[in-house]
């Protein structure tokens, strides 16, 4: 096995090291974001998984240890909407027992009755998606007539038990480009971390064309105007996000340009889906069925050694490679994979 000399931990084909595992414990969820689920899919042979194909959460824990016993340091656990996995403070509770960084990303809907049990189980902080504070827009993004006030109100809810909060906001052009100095100017009060994702070619239901992507540059240059600011350096290895602090000391906020910017050569991610396989892409064309050899009497250690050999031939770069012959490739839906 391809090993790190000071870790041991496992490296892929280009010497990346396996950090951040995503899991996602569920495929549904209550919005229906045009980039993620959209409502044309319906109709057109989308089916939701049943609960025998799902994970359970001993499963989930159980592959958890094994990727942490590789490497990992972080966990976020995403959907589909993750609190709408019932008793997911079970899962919680059972993660946090583990050597690991464990995060969950949610639309907030369902925060306000959950902050406090999701504290309680051991969550270490939380990322809420809001791609604008004007009602109007956000509704027709989320496409349910869901309010930016109850998205608030959650925000609020998981600060006020004590989760730190970033705020991910994706940007659409003709949509909500508009909008980003006023979420820089809202989030710069509360102290909540802001972070704006150009729009991905991630699934093929969403409809996505280089013409609606708004670039990193473009951002930034929107909000300096504003906010004089400037860049930070990167905190860690594998950081997506390119951080920039602004000049009057009132925070930062940070741009994930994986379509201008991409920044594969230091990608650190795989991804469980619901039902137990494994993408070492968010642009891959296939998973890999982990949930067949948990169910299938497997010792935790052939469980390793598959994990490894998986992340070991490993070659993912799609945002590098990225061309008008990949865009139109097959590709995992964003709600079937998490972010």
């Amino acid at each position: 096995m391809q090993t790190d000399d000071t870790t041991g931990h496992v490296l892929d084909t280009l010497n990346r090291p396996l950090r951040d595992l995503r899991i996602s414990v569920t495929d549904r969820c209550n919005f229906r974001c045009v980039y993620c689920m959209p409502k044309s899919v319906f109709g057109h042979g989308y089916r939701f998984l049943d609960r025998k194909e799902l994970l359970d959460f001993e499963e989930i824990t159980r592959i958890a240890k094994v990727a942490i016993d590789l490497g990992v340091k972080k966990i976020r656990l995403t959907g589909g909407e993750p609190l709408a996995r019932r008793e997911l403070e079970k899962l919680i509770e059972m993660l946090a027992k583990l050597d690991v960084d464990l995060t969950l990303t949610t639309n907030a809907s369902l925060l306000p009755k959950k902050a406090q049990a999701l504290k309680d189980a051991g969550l270490t902080r939380i990322t809420v998606s809001l791609d604008s504070l004007d009602n109007a827009t956000f509704q027709a993004m989320n496409d349910v007539e869901f309010p930016v006030e109850k998205v608030l109100e959650g925000i609020e809810a998981a600060r006020n038990v004590g989760l730190p909060v970033k705020v991910n906001t994706v940007v659409k052009r003709g949509v909500n480009e508009t909008h980003l100095v006023d979420l820089a100017r809202y989030f710069r009060d509360t102290g909540d971390t802001l972070r704006f994702i150009e729009y991905m070619d991630v699934g093929a239901t969403n409809g996505w064309r280089m013409d609606d992507v708004v670039s990193a540059g473009e951002i930034v240059g929107l909000l300096n105007a504003e906010f004089p600011c400037e860049p930070v350096e990167a905190a860690y290895r594998g950081e997506v996000a390119r951080r920039w602090q602004y000049k009057d000391g009132k925070g930062e906020f940070g741009v994930i340009a994986s379509v201008t910017q991409p920044f594969c050569g230091d990608c650190t991610r795989t991804r469980l889906s619901a039902e137990g396989k494994l993408y070492t892409c968010l642009f891959a064309v296939r998973g890999h069925d982990l949930r067949a050899l948990v169910r299938s009497g497997a010792g935790d250690d052939e469980l390793r050694d598959k994990l490894a050999l998986i992340w070991r031939d490993r070659k993912d770069r799609y945002s590098e490679i990225r061309s008008d012959a990949t865009t139109d490739s097959p590709k995992v839906e964003m709600s079937y994979i998490g972010g």
